[in-house]
């Protein structure tokens, strides 16, 4: 198959969306695929470059952060990225569009398959669906409402990586969806010797207030004690994190963004990895740090639990003394710390991209070979209900 994927982040740009892209097409070219990818460009990047077998496509953009962005600055990505995928459309003939979350990348898929005739499936990973995060996104998901449900009716498929951002989805539009987990790279792809086990607690997430980093720092209020508290990640809410930790005698390491190598180290050396987010769809955190042997400790979130499943410790959403709890038991009981992770492991190894990447080649090649019986040109190539899974 000749695949274009849309997506207007892609490693090293932006979160979890851009790298469960980039994993994935790396999987479906090792299957022997063709990939082209259109993505955002910033500067000190390569606006063309083959990256592990995928064609990567960089076009200009106003983007001034590398891991977060705002909706006006997406907007930016709109026209230079349809136009390069025209022209790829047309020198490449690809048999599909893939695009990753609905704005902004779904808007251009949806016009490039009016235009062309090119099925598109749409990824869903969370801000792009209505009350997923409402108090960022709320006014303008009201606002381009219209836009929103034109793309999701239009593709050929939808697929969303838990079953709790799919039935979000259906609260807003009734369309059927198949869940597809996002995927992981396993231990071995990684060089480095895996590194042991210390009094670390770790957290990893953008600093948003929805990834609820501030229950965190206020459930090791004051603590005591041999260990070491570290947060990894960057975001608007840094500065205020900041100056919570200190006024409530927190002592927590903020180490920023970090390349994927030294977070990597990170995990393998903490005994101990808390996601304290209010709402997720499909957490990459989570799965990276049980592949890496953490002992777990998220909140009840839909895509938290699903994750996550009988390998962790769940507490409830915003529940700082819950979480204190939790903690605290778990910090005193290294048995059950190399249990937790034990399992985890095991529960993370269900998650490989070569697993992952097949349900994707399958969904593909179903809608190519539906899309071929197809023989009246009158049949609107996308459609919802011409095309079904």
């Amino acid at each position: 198959m000749r695949i274009l994927t849309l997506t207007y982040e892609y490693p090293p740009i932006g979160g979890g969306g851009g790298v469960v892209a980039a994993a994935l097409n790396k999987q479906l070219v090792a299957n022997g695929h063709s990939v082209d990818v259109v993505t955002s460009a910033m500067p000190g990047l390569a606006r063309e470059e083959v990256v592990d077998g995928v064609n990567v496509h960089r076009t200009w953009c106003f983007r001034r952060h590398r891991h977060f962005t705002t909706a006006l600055e997406m907007s930016t990505t709109l026209l230079p990225a349809y136009r390069k995928a025209a022209k790829l459309i047309e020198t490449r003939r690809p048999d599909l569009i893939h695009t990753h979350f609905v704005f902004p990348s779904g808007i251009i898929a949806h016009e490039l398959s009016m235009r062309y005739g090119i099925p598109y499936v749409l990824t869903a990973h969370g801000s792009d669906i209505p009350n997923y995060n409402p108090d960022r996104f709320d006014l303008l998901h009201r606002m381009l409402r219209p836009l929103w449900r034109q793309t999701m009716l239009g593709a050929a498929a939808i697929t969303s990586p838990s079953q709790f951002l799919g039935n979000l989805m259906q609260e807003s539009l009734s369309v059927p969806f198949k869940v597809v987990p996002n995927g992981y790279t396993p231990a071995e792809d990684f060089s480095a010797t895996p590194r042991p086990k210390r009094n670390l607690v770790l957290v990893v997430a953008r600093l948003f207030p929805r990834k609820g980093v501030q229950h965190f720092i206020d459930s090791v209020a004051s603590m005591t004690g041999d260990w070491e508290y570290v947060i990894a990640g960057d975001g608007p809410y840094m500065p205020a994190l900041r100056e919570q930790a200190s006024k409530v005698g927190a002592k927590v390491r903020f180490v920023g963004f970090i390349d994927k190598s030294t977070l990597r180290g990170l995990y393998e050396e903490a005994r101990i990895l808390v996601f304290p987010s209010i709402r997720e769809n499909f957490p990459m955190v989570l799965l990276e740090a049980m592949d890496a042997g953490c002992a777990v400790i998220t909140t009840n979130a839909e895509g938290c639990a699903e994750v996550v499943g009988d390998a962790g410790v769940v507490f409830e959403c915003g529940n700082t003394a819950e979480l204190r709890r939790s903690l605290i038991a778990l910090m005193n009981d290294e048995p059950r710390c190399v249990d937790l992770a034990a399992r985890a492991v095991k529960r993370a190894n269900q998650y490989r991209w070569n697993f992952v990447a097949a349900q994707y080649q399958e969904l593909f090649e179903s809608l190519l070979g539906n899309r071929r019986s197809i023989v009246a040109p009158q049949i609107a190539v996308g459609s919802a209900a011409a095309m079904k899974y």
